[in-house]
């Protein structure tokens, strides 16, 4: 509606849960020719920037493997749980973006094992709350995916990428850089407590970016097309999980990604 309407969109991920009404819905954007950016809003962290910069720039060599860990200090209300659309569509979705976006690479195989282990109220919902994914990207990089829905010590966010030459990390963000060195031992802050303060810069930063490419009809950092990526790589994580095998994404329906609108 907001497209046939002529307006510029900016929308939350993961748009939707299946690959066809995503590449129809984009049909439509593009026919009515208006942007619309999807709030894949680590794309605009400046620690994952840096990183994609210095990956591409050769300074780990041949990409090897990207490890990803992405776990939350708390796990939700059961109610979010029965209509988030699972972990891989809610939570994990936003990893297979950033291994994208680190990689410059599409996602070709994705294998994931997962179970309730946190909250048994959590699997009896259908769904899981700890999961691990190894994903192959048609670079020929591997990269694991390391997803809890609870920590108890903070939001933990932590990317690395490793090659031929060396490894870069992005390490967790903390309130103070204080370290206090003691004969007891050595304390340092817990992680920020939740995705608002750690990506606080990044929302802000995707906000700016999508009202210049508005105002000057430039092409927006994220894409339907990244959506309908991700889309696919959570399609083929809860075929995997179900049948316990590695999915190709040429298995999962609409497979046309990387598209501009």
């Amino acid at each position: 509606r907001a497209a046939e309407a002529g307006k510029q969109i900016f929308c939350e991920k993961p748009v939707g849960f299946a690959p066809e009404p995503i590449a129809e819905a984009l049909d439509v954007v593009r026919e009515a020719g208006v942007q619309l950016q999807v709030g894949f809003n680590r794309r605009f962290d400046p620690g994952l920037q840096e990183l994609q910069r210095a990956v591409r720039d050769g300074a780990v060599g041949e990409l090897h493997n990207l490890r990803v860990v992405n776990r939350d200090p708390k796990a939700p209300p059961i109610d979010f749980v029965r209509r988030s659309g699972g972990m891989f569509f809610d939570f994990t979705i936003h990893d297979f973006d950033t291994v994208r976006f680190l990689g410059e690479s599409e996602i070709e195989e994705v294998y994931a094992a997962g179970a309730a282990l946190v909250k048994a109220e959590i699997g009896a919902a259908g769904d899981i709350d700890t999961a691990l994914v190894m994903v192959r990207l048609e670079n020929g990089a591997l990269c694991v995916i390391d997803n809890s829905r609870q920590t108890h010590y903070g939001y933990d966010q932590r990317f690395e990428a490793f090659g031929s030459k060396g490894n870069l990390a992005v390490e967790n963000l903390r309130p103070t850089s204080m370290v206090s060195s003691f004969e007891g031992g050595v304390l340092v802050d817990r992680p920020y407590p939740s995705f608002v303060e750690r990506y606080r810069e990044a929302f802000v930063a995707e906000l700016r970016s999508f009202v210049q490419c508005v105002q000057d009809r430039s092409p927006v950092a994220v894409t339907g097309g990244d959506a309908l990526a991700a889309v696919q790589a959570a399609c083929a994580a809860k075929i995997s999980l179900q049948e316990n095998r590695p999915v190709r994404l040429a298995e999962v329906g609409q497979t046309a990604v990387g598209e501009t609108v």
